[in-house]
């Protein structure tokens, strides 16, 4: 038994699981918000020996979901002309990418080198509209305490994390476990996420998979599903944001030199 991450219930152990082809290891699920969690991650430095898992085979095709889907939803809901910030943005990829459509995004990550937004790191001063945050909340160790930092910065976060429903599946259902990396310790239902929300008075918009905002702003939640399933399908041409890519204008910015060629 220990105590959940999240509300500081009794957790129980509820299965183990070998993880990096060597370490046999607990995991405790929370009867009263039904968050799973491993018992105390020792082996997070071994694990992170690269900061982006190799299996994550995925990672260009869900920044490039995850940009459609968060253009649509800030022309819909946000100000698309205030500053945004991706909170453990990874090599910089999906800044790039909402930069090139348009969008004042900036970078910030402690443990992974920017390679891509180079020169558009988050400045502690700036006043943030939405942080986005994809694939970070079961990598956390303390989440509470994560997501208080990030609240510091703005109270909308839109985020993803794989969730499941009624009991966590049995280690070999479910491979969002990411055994073989090592990297995923904090596993989330939905019921964990109205706990977090209801604790920082914030709304929280789902589409029941993987897909997540909590919020100030009251959003009908089969609106959100709907806007997250048609932004798949051309949503943000037919919004028509009238902005501007910022892919040249970055380039004369770092560069100082106006390429007109």
């Amino acid at each position: 038994m220990m105590n959940c991450r999240i509300c500081s219930n009794n957790s129980d152990e509820i299965f183990s699981a070998r993880i990096l082809n060597k370490y046999n290891i607990k995991y405790f699920f929370c009867k009263s918000c039904n968050f799973l969690q491993t018992e105390e991650p020792y082996w997070l430095k071994e694990a992170y020996e690269s900061g982006i898992g190799i299996t994550d085979t995925g990672l260009l095709k869900r920044n490039n979901l995850f940009a459609k889907r968060t253009a649509a939803l800030i022309n819909l809901y946000y100000n698309k002309r205030k500053i945004f910030l991706d909170y453990a943005g990874g090599y910089g990829i999906f800044v790039r990418m909402m930069r090139d459509l348009g969008y004042e995004f900036y970078w910030a990550d402690p443990y992974t080198e920017n390679l891509l937004a180079r020169g558009f790191e988050y400045d502690s001063q700036q006043s943030i509209e939405l942080l986005t945050t994809f694939e970070c909340f079961e990598h956390f160790n303390n989440p509470i305490v994560e997501i208080e930092k990030m609240l510091a910065v703005s109270n909308n976060i839109l985020f993803s994390t794989r969730v499941f429903r009624n009991l966590p599946p049995k280690p070999e259902d479910w491979w969002y476990y990411s055994l073989e990396s090592g990297q995923h310790i904090s596993f989330y239902s939905v019921n964990t996420l109205k706990f977090i929300a209801n604790k920082f008075g914030l709304h929280l918009n789902t589409d029941n998979r993987g897909f997540h905002m909590l919020s100030k702003k009251k959003i009908n939640n089969i609106l959100f599903n709907s806007i997250v399933k048609m932004s798949s399908f051309g949503l943000l041409n037919f919004l028509n944001s009238g902005l501007k890519s910022k892919t040249d204008l970055d380039h004369t910015l770092l560069t100082g030199k106006n390429d007109k060629s």
